[in-house]
């Protein structure tokens, strides 16, 4: 048997207490076959023995039962038992601190600018609040910060009697953004020290009080604002989006890179404007042909179909070359560009669409990938 088929068949296992496979959750670090002996290296944080074991029974009744090994070995890497990484990182970086009443914090981040990765920052925000958990979402897009469009926000944050910044309370997020400081029509123009200065006080100077989950809307790149980040903050882990062409992949990598270096475990990818679909109805009971192609049609004349303006399966190809899971592709949307640009997200405007249920499964995945 190869190594892809084996692969194939640890997809059937889920982690004890989640929907997801072991496989997709990255816990599966290498595989090695000599003749009839079979080696799983298996990287899980935490001290749960108890799902540990069964992982290990299923994983030994199953190979049992659908494939010719002899001998089955499974190992855990102990090193990294209780690190916090996904499988194939390096171990977390303990950071010099943490942000008090802040439970996870999270970073939406890009290898480059103009693949949506502040509009899906917003969505998926709004996506964990909508889970009845304390969301605070921070811009730290210093150079163009988008935030303040994206929700509609045209106000100052006050400061307490500490000097301290009071974030802004809207959609029932606590919000904060260079954009408010600066003015979001302001070009800002600043050096790296200046830089990390400003970081940071956004980081310890802001009273964001009890919360969740803080989403961080970084810059795109891998810049001063990054060092800075996993330099001075404990962080659960990066989220990085991309879309599905080349260039876009070509800057996943280097993200995933510089994450690591410093030690952040990468969450997984998603792909942003993955495909477009097309939905309709024929009433006269034609057939339909796009660019030569037959539309299968439902019964009652409606069609959905989808096209891949750029391509197929770059994001699912990537991830998978990382070794992190895939959490979700969100196609080209009319309705996400028009809600972008009212002030109001899609999953606060029309929480019950396509894409807003999209984003809720990917919220649902990043929670699991930050509580595995």
């Amino acid at each position: 048997m190869k190594k892809e088929e084996i692969l194939n068949l640890l997809k059937k296992i889920s982690y004890p207490g989640f929907s997801r496979d072991i496989v997709s959750f990255g816990m599966v670090s290498d595989i090695q076959i000599e003749e009839s002996k079979l080696k799983i290296n298996l990287k899980i944080k935490g001290d749960n023995e108890e799902k540990k074991d069964k992982v290990i029974s299923e994983i030994n009744s199953l190979l049992e039962n659908e494939t010719p090994f002899d001998e089955v070995k499974i190992i855990f890497d102990k090193s990294d038992s209780n690190s916090g990484q996904i499988a194939g990182q390096e171990p977390v970086s303990q950071g010099p601190s943490t942000l008090a009443g802040i439970k996870h914090i999270v970073a939406v981040s890009s290898g480059k600018g103009g693949v949506g990765k502040s509009t899906v920052a917003a969505n998926l925000a709004l996506s964990i609040r909508n889970m009845g958990l304390k969301v605070g979402l921070l811009d730290l897009d210093i150079y163009g910060p988008s935030l303040p469009m994206i929700l509609g926000i045209d106000e100052q944050p006050e400061l307490n009697n500490d000097r301290k910044l009071i974030p802004l309370e809207h959609l029932d997020m606590k919000v904060m953004s260079f954009g408010f400081i600066s003015g979001n029509q302001s070009p800002t123009i600043w050096r790296g020290p200046l830089v990390a200065r400003m970081t940071e006080q956004f980081f310890y100077d802001v009273v964001w009080g009890e919360l969740d989950y803080l989403i961080l809307d970084l810059p795109p790149g891998t810049g001063d604002i990054q060092l800075t980040l996993t330099q001075k903050l404990k962080m659960d882990g990066a989220l990085i989006v991309t879309t599905p062409q080349d260039i876009a992949l070509a800057d996943v990598q280097k993200g995933a890179d510089m994450f690591r270096k410093v030690k952040t475990p990468v969450l997984g990818v998603i792909e942003n404007m993955s495909g477009l679909f097309l939905e309709g109805k024929l009433l006269d009971g034609s057939d339909l042909s796009i660019e030569g192609h037959k539309v299968s049609l439902r019964e009652d004349g409606s069609f959905t179909i989808r096209m891949d303006l750029f391509k197929n399966g770059g994001g699912k190809t990537e991830s998978e070359r990382l070794g992190v899971p895939l959490l979700g592709q969100i196609p080209i949307s009319q309705d996400i560009m028009e809600t972008t640009d009212s002030g109001k997200p899609i999953v606060e405007l029309h929480p019950d669409s396509h894409p807003s249920k999209l984003y809720k499964e990917i919220a649902e995945n990043v929670i699991d990938q930050v509580n595995v």
